[in-house]
Formats: structure tokens, sequence, C-alpha cells
């Protein structure tokens, strides 16, 4: 019998393009990996080692692709060991990469209006979602971002229109503007532009700025720490609406041999347990929370 994944994921040895460090100890590194970026789709990820002398790899997120030109973009935060010695790496060398791994985020076709929603390192798959809907004619997404440190990117004035937003909320993704997709930054951080106060109540604000009919077109895709992601499933049952999120968990082998990353999930034969690397990352919001 056919394994699901089998074909899906490749080996690479990927070359560093660039390695940009950023603040809050927030590096994006630009790999060679054509195998990955033609096959990735918005909540891949990759299992990199981050240094030859230290063999357990590394899950990071897919934040940005090129299929044409070969390359995958992540972002990740130095928080151990692991992505220590992984910021310590230099354009030119090579890495190991396996990848793209694990189930994407999938969008309705019956809903228009994708409310995207990331926090912290959760930002990059609603970055890549939101570049492929970006390409879809009949969707309308809307991204909310959040942060504690310092954005890894240069927060700008938006020029574009977002309804139920408070007076001098204007901070946005430059990247997301150049795209002509609209976003807000909320933080309780007091940076400049930005809401103060979590990104659930920014979505809030959103949501019950948009009519009746609007806001039936909404599906909501999150990604950040477990209570963020929490609060965006209770939101979203709050307003009956669906709602994928993509769960961070630790992780040793990253293609489901073994089980180290399993998480209960709400079934119709009852409770299960799920590998977050390949049964997910992402899930229904409804059985996980």
């Amino acid at each position: 019998m056919n394994k699901p994944h089998r074909d899906t994921i490749f080996l690479e040895e990927a070359e560093i393009l660039t390695h940009q460090a950023h603040e809050g100890d927030q590096f994006i590194m630009r790999l060679l990996a054509p195998h990955c970026a033609l096959k990735a789709l918005p909540g891949s990820f990759v299992h990199i080692t981050c240094d030859p002398q230290l063999p357990m790899r590394r899950p990071i997120s897919i934040m940005r692709v090129s299929p044409d030109e070969g390359w995958v973009d992540l972002l990740y935060k130095r928080v151990g060991k692991g992505t220590t010695l992984l910021a310590k790496r230099e354009a030119g060398e090579k890495i190991s990469l396996m990848g793209p791994i694990g189930k994407p985020f999938q969008p309705s076709d019956t809903r228009s209006r994708p409310l995207l929603i990331g926090g912290g390192v959760g930002m990059p798959p609603m970055i890549f979602l939101a570049d492929a809907l970006r390409k879809a004619t009949d969707k309308q997404p809307m991204v909310i971002l959040g942060s504690e440190v310092p954005f890894p990117f240069k927060p700008t004035p938006s020029q574009i229109m977002v309804p139920g937003m408070p007076e001098g909320v204007i901070a946005a993704m430059p990247l997301l503007d150049d795209w002509e997709i609209p976003s807000r930054l909320a933080s309780l951080q007091d940076f400049p532009g930005c809401f103060e106060g979590y990104v659930t109540d920014l979505a809030r604000r959103w949501l019950d700025a948009l009519d009746n009919t609007t806001r039936d077109s909404v599906e909501i895709f999150s990604c950040g720490p477990h209570p963020m992601l929490e609060a965006v499933a209770a939101l979203a049952k709050e307003y009956d609406l669906p709602c994928q999120v993509s769960l961070e968990e630790f992780m040793a082998c990253a293609v489901g041999g073994c089980a180290g990353c399993v998480v209960e999930v709400e079934t119709p034969e009852g409770p299960a347990m799920k590998r977050v690397c390949v049964d997910g990352p992402v899930f229904d919001a409804r059985q996980v929370f």
C-alpha cells in the first residue's frame, strides 16, 4: 500500500543564500532548496541540521518560497542551543534540510474572507498563506500579526483602509502592503502605530465591523503560542466561524516515526492521538481545543 507521504519529503544539502539578524534575537534565512521550494504549501515546515556538532534537527516553519528560483525563507528566534548555533551560520555554507513536511492549511472554496492571525514565530505560515491567497482572485485576506519583541521587519503606516480599527492603529507589514493585502499589528509593548492589546482583541474589532453577510464569509487561520491559539479557537467558536490552527511542538524525527509530538484530537470515533508532524501541524481548531 502506498504511504501518503512517500515522494513528498526531500533531503537536500541547502546552501545559505542570505542570513539576516533582526531585533529580538530573530533571524531570516534564505536557503537554496529547489525540491522543497517546488513542493511546499502554506503550513509546511522543514527539519534542519543547525550545526554539524548537533545531530538532532530542529523544525522551522516556512515563511516564503520561490518555486522558480528554488529558495525558501525561514524566520526563527534564537532561544536554545540549536537556534543559537544556527544563528552563527553564514551565507555560502550548506545545511542539511528535510522538507516540506506536514499537512498544510486548506482554505474553503465557499468562504472568501480569510482572517490570518499570527503571533511571534507563528507569523511565517501566515505570510506564506497570504502569498498564496493573493493569487486567488476570489479571496480577500486580512492579516493580523502580534509580537512582544520588535517585529522582524520595520512596521510602516498602511495606506489600506481596514474596518473596525481604532484611531492611530495604522502599522502594517510592508511586504503585505506591497501585495495589497490589508494587515495590522498588535502588541503590549506600545510600539508606534500598533494596537495595544492581544491579536484576538484586534480581530474582534474587525469582525464586529463587518455586516452579517460578510462575517459569514470569514474563516480563520492561525499559528502562534499555545495560549494564543486557544484564544483564537474560542473567538472562532464565539462567532461560529471555521478555524484551522498550526500547532507548535517539540519534534525528534518530524516524519511520524517516533510519535514524540502527539496531541489528543477529537474525531467522529472519539479521542485519538495524532502526530503534529505528519497528521498536522494544521488541525481543525474544534478538534484540538
